[in-house]
């Protein structure tokens, strides 16, 4: 027992310690435990710890565990956006069933001082990725004319499915407010394993409100961004992961009803 417990421990260090480099590297790497087609599922319980998703990543995305709220996360820090529209910061030992995580290494910067749609800003990515095939990670620093946002609340077993879980979420509609909104594009080929398209989530500048974006429009800020080289996913291990379905017929038409 004595060595599996030292080379579970040197492992863990090797990991760790190449996880650094790649970071110190600047290579750009999303690390995800578990799958957004498991989420809407009903998995919504996992043992991936906020201080453990912070040894992949200073900046990333997701929800936490029973659904209670959504997760956002920058310069290290992780806020719980929770589902009456209030932010708190996150606990290191709140867990997750479902997380994006990467270290931010920006490659693109645009500053704008005219109002942005959110369509116009996707364009602005979309045209200088030039391609439908590249993960991006986005962020844009800035004064929000308007933000729209929902917060699915907290479930209770037996869980129900996302689909079900999230038709009576609150929208927030938040006006004039600075602050940043976060997120990642996906290729369309990855639908089901993450969110194809933009996935984005929003905090104001006081970190006192925020939730998933489903529209805004900016009035001047900053604009970064950068495309990701590799996927690595953490796949979960438990009852409900094993006995979830993952390749439901109505994938897209669920994934676009709960993330709008």
């Amino acid at each position: 027992m004595e060595k599996t417990d030292c080379g579970c421990r040197c492992i863990s260090d090797i990991t760790r310690a190449a996880l650094k480099l790649e970071k110190d590297r600047g290579e750009r790497i999303i690390w995800q435990t578990s799958l957004m087609s498991a989420l809407l599922s009903g998995v919504y319980e996992g043992k991936t710890t906020i201080g453990e998703l912070l040894q992949h990543g200073d900046f990333g995305l997701g929800t936490f565990n029973r659904l209670d709220g959504e997760m956002i996360a920058f310069n290290s820090d992780v806020f719980q956006l929770r589902g009456d529209g209030t932010a708190r910061p996150a606990k290191p030992e709140q867990q997750t069933p479902f997380a994006v995580m990467t270290y931010f290494n920006p490659t693109h910067e645009y500053h704008f001082t005219k109002p942005h749609s959110r369509q116009q800003i996707h364009e602005i990515i979309d045209q200088t990725l030039n391609s439908e095939n590249m993960f991006c990670a986005l962020r844009i620093d800035g004064v929000f004319e308007r933000v729209d946002t929902r917060t699915v609340t907290e479930q209770q077993r037996p869980y129900k499915p996302m689909i079900k879980a999230t038709e009576q979420q609150p929208i927030f509609h938040l006006h004039r407010q600075q602050g940043v909104v976060i997120g990642f594009l996906t290729p369309a080929y990855m639908q089901g394993i993450n969110v194809a398209g933009y996935h984005e989530h929003f905090i104001n500048q006081q970190r006192s409100s925020g939730g998933h974006v489903l529209d805004y429009q900016v009035s001047e800020g900053r604009l970064t961004f950068g495309s990701v080289e590799r996927l690595i996913i953490d796949f979960p291990d438990d009852q409900d992961f094993r006995q979830a379905d993952l390749d439901p017929e109505d994938l897209n038409e669920a994934i676009h009803s709960v993330e709008g």
